[in-house]
């Protein structure tokens, strides 16, 4: 049937009273000019909005569903209308479609043969009189009219009002593709967004499409003035209330906010839409454009005569007054636009080189040969040693250097860094020498090499995925690269690496950010810029003051073979400026917690022997105790490197008196390890740390294999003094204080353990989980304690030899 064929006549329809909720908004043809004196301010608009409905019903938007068709054609002879009359009337089930520009049915045939346009579409009401066909909707077309009959009165609503929804956004869209007038287009902009506001429909596609039709509206008229820029904002400031603009909107205002740093619209329009940005938001990774927004709103806050004293305040009420921020979604997303925002001050220097690799192509394949030469000027500062040590050297470009020849350099050598002009090295170094700007010269200690292959487990170490401070050309001989980044690049870096220094003084935040910041995510260009590392180092600091584990743990590297910051912020790392204070405050940090362990001392001494053994000639107290503890857990078994380890030790005062009381411990625990004694051994209720020292150093235990600490009042400190008896193999810890440290400690000596009573103590997964090295263990004694079923099941799976397990009154039973 034509919908859109005229006809002459009345209808019966339309002479019956009838509901109608239409909101009365003026089109771009209608509007009058009556308004056109009212001024528009900088500020929100704050409008009184009339709502439709006075019932307060909501409805959901239809976009399809099954109805009753009818449709009357306006009568033009007597029998037309006596075919029209109620009584013969005929309705047809259809399933009809609601597109964005017209009613169309899955079935086009009998009534609904063709589309139905919105445009056609001449009034809409819902019948209400006596008599009516029940829960219809009517459809005025110039032809006629189409009834649709609904199940009951919610589902004639509903499609009263998505009909309504859909003609009037179909209007707007016409009108709003061609504008003619501004001021015009500015009351058709606001009509629409109270017509949104007032609908009584609940969709995220009511709020959406009014803000779609603008933001196209806006990227097809890029020439709009400063002052409608702003009108226009002001006017769809509601709609931005509880939805996030879209990406074209996006783009406006980053664009508004960098012409016009200073206009009130940021503060009091866009404050609120960033605020729910960063509230809300679950992923800039599917509207990156959100992000850029909030990067280009925070510069503009920067840009303001307080400067970045209204940026902490923005960062402040984020957080909140309390302690605890009751968003959590608020860090990562500010995190998020801090790291892409500090990417892209380096963006000009990754993308300035030809064939300049990725950072992927860097971190993964850096160990390659390098055949890049860089187009910009560079100059690298790199200390000259008196006697400098066998290296190899191998050029990073593939052209040799005219004034020299070309050099060899080692294969993991990185691809050379813009730099501009010296500056001064680091304390203790040896006066710098310029290298030729046409390459890089990357010195690397054999004994580092041989360390590092050895630790790779081959001699090449090819196969092994290379590390990023490897990347960034660390080396003793290395120690300071100097980026000169444009005005606006610094003081965007400036702004952002503040935002992350203040997110580290909040407490409730810093352990999620330091879990953020691990492994490493910054560009290689940033870490060897001194300026950033600077900056970043105050994070680095709180992360080594804080007490808690889960803070500085991140320190470390997230597994082997790949560094963090701890390695980065070391002697010899490329952001280490000082004479090892930060890195004595680390190891300070981190062996007071549960890192008192082989491993972490094999790590050191491995890698930073060099630094620890110097920090101890300067008498850092914390390096002596760590030179200590390798001499008497034997973490290293060269004698030259122990001579040189005790050489160090007694070079000074507090070195020679660790040494002693060192040495003192040693004979005790000979005396203590001398076969004789006891086999079985069990201590009184209430016994203490102290008590168990006292009769540990009273004879000797050799031979003691059953000791007894139930019901005592022991903790994990008492672990130092049982990790001295070689011949344990049954420990009974029931109702005791005895924690995870003390679990980590016991798991790395007592190695011939077969029978640990853990019934009652305070352990949990963290400490549980190291004694899945004891492959000794046949029988375990979880009981009460806070086990969980995961970790039960890894202990099961990593224990061949366990048998007798009691995990009653656990997660696990």
């Amino acid at each position: 049937m034509d919908f859109n064929s005229g006809g002459g006549g009345g209808n019966e329809l339309h002479n019956n009273q009838f509901y109608q909720c239409e909101e009365n908004k003026p089109l771009l043809a209608e509007m009058s000019e009556g308004n056109n004196n009212t001024k528009l301010g900088a500020g929100p608009c704050k409008r009184t909005l009339h709502h439709c409905s006075s019932s307060g019903m909501r409805y959901k938007l239809l976009h399809e569903g099954d109805i009753q068709v009818c449709v009357v054609k306006h009568p033009r002879t007597f029998l037309s209308k006596i075919l029209t009359s109620k009584f013969l009337r005929r309705w047809e089930p259809h399933h009809l479609t609601l597109t964005d520009s017209s009613l169309t049915s899955a079935t086009p045939t009998g009534y609904m043969e063709t589309s139905l346009s919105y445009s056609s579409i001449e009034d809409l009401q819902l019948l209400s009189w006596d008599n009516a066909p029940k829960y219809c909707v009517q459809l005025s077309f110039p032809g006629g009219t189409v009834l649709l009959q609904a199940a009951n009165s919610y589902l004639r609503d509903q499609w009263f009002h998505s009909l309504q929804w859909k003609k009037k956004i179909y209007k707007y869209r016409k009108v709003l593709n061609n504008p003619s007038r501004w001021d015009v287009v500015l009351k058709e902009i606001r009509a629409l967004v109270d017509m949104a506001l007032t609908s009584p429909l609940q969709d995220e596609s009511i709020h959406q499409a009014p803000l779609h039709i603008i933001s196209t509206l806006l990227a097809e008229n890029s020439n709009l003035s400063t002052q409608d820029h702003e009108n226009i904002i002001v006017a769809i400031a509601p709609l931005l209330e509880n939805n996030h603009p879209p990406p074209d909107l996006c783009e406006f205002f980053c664009k508004h906010c960098r012409e016009r740093p200073r206009s009130m619209v940021v503060i009091e329009v866009f404050t609120p839409v960033v605020q729910r940005i960063l509230k809300h938001n679950m992923d800039f990774g599917k509207c990156p454009r959100l992000r850029l927004f909030t990067q280009e709103y925070i510069l503009a806050l920067n840009e303001l005569n307080a400067g970045m004293e209204v940026v902490k305040k923005f960062v402040h009420s984020m957080h909140g007054p309390t302690g605890q921020c009751p968003h959590p979604r608020v860090l990562p997303n500010l995190v998020a636009v801090c790291l892409a925002a500090i990417y892209s001050c380096y963006e000009e220097f990754i993308n300035s080189r030809d064939n300049s690799p990725s950072l992927k192509e860097i971190r993964n394949g850096c160990q390659q040969q390098n055949d890049r030469k860089p187009p910009m000027p560079l100059r690298l500062l790199r200390p000259e040693p008196p006697t400098p040590p066998p290296t190899t050297l191998l050029p990073l470009s593939a052209n040799p250097s005219p004034p020299q020849p070309a050099p060899t350099a080692p294969s993991n050598s990185a691809p050379s860094i813009p730099i501009s002009s010296p500056t001064p090295s680091l304390p203790l170094s040896p006066p710098p020498s310029v290298v030729n700007s046409s390459e890089i010269l990357v010195e690397l200690e054999r004994n580092n090499n041989s360390a590092n292959a050895k630790r790779k487990g081959g001699p090449s170490g090819g196969d092994s995925e290379p590390n990023l401070i490897d990347c960034l050309l660390v080396s003793p001989a290395v120690n300071t690269l100097s980026i000169q980044l444009p005005a606006q690049a610094d003081r965007v870096l400036g702004c952002f690496a503040l935002i992350l220094k203040m997110l580290s003084d909040y407490d409730d935040w810093r352990p999620a950010l330091a879990s953020l910041l691990q492994p490493i995510p910054f560009p290689k260009e940033a870490l060897a810029h001194a300026k950033f590392t600077k900056e970043l180092k105050y994070v680095i600091q709180r992360f080594a003051e804080d007490p808690r584990q889960e803070v500085h743990s991140c320190l470390l590297s997230v597994r082997s073979g790949k560094d963090g910051w701890f390695q980065l912020y070391s002697p010899g790392g490329v952001a280490c400026d000082d004479d090892g204070e930060l890195f004595a405050s680390m190891v300070h940090i981190l062996m007071g917690s549960c890192y008192k362990t082989k491993k972490f001392l094999l790590s050191l001494a491995e890698n930073k022997l060099g630094p620890c053994m110097l920090l101890a000639l300067r008498g850092n107290q914390t390096m002596v105790e760590i030179l200590c503890l390798m001499l008497e857990y034997n973490i290293s078994e060269n004698k030259d490197t122990q001579l040189q380890i005790i050489s160090t030790l007694e070079s000074t005062q507090v070195g020679l008196r660790m040494y002693e009381q060192l040495c003192d411990r040693q004979r005790e625990l000979k005396e203590l390890q001398r076969k004789g004694g006891p086999t079985r051994l069990t201590l009184p209720s209430k016994s203490t740390d102290a008590d168990l020292a006292r009769l540990l150093s009273s004879g000797s235990f050799g031979n003691l294999e059953n000791l007894s600490l139930a019901f005592t009042n022991v903790t994990s400190a008492c672990a130092e003094q049982l990790i001295k008896l070689p011949s344990l193999k049954q420990l009974n810890l029931w109702s005791t204080q005895f924690g995870d440290p003390g679990l980590r400690l016991l798991s790395e000596h007592l190695a011939c353990l077969q029978v640990l009573n853990l019934c009652e103590t305070p352990v949990t997964d963290a400490g549980l989980l190291a004694l899945s090295s004891m492959k000794s263990l046949c029988s375990l004694n979880m009981n009460s304690t806070k086990l969980t079923a995961d970790t039960y099941e890894d202990l099961k799976a990593k224990l061949p030899n366990l048998k007798d397990v009691d995990v009653r009154y656990t997660e696990a039973w």
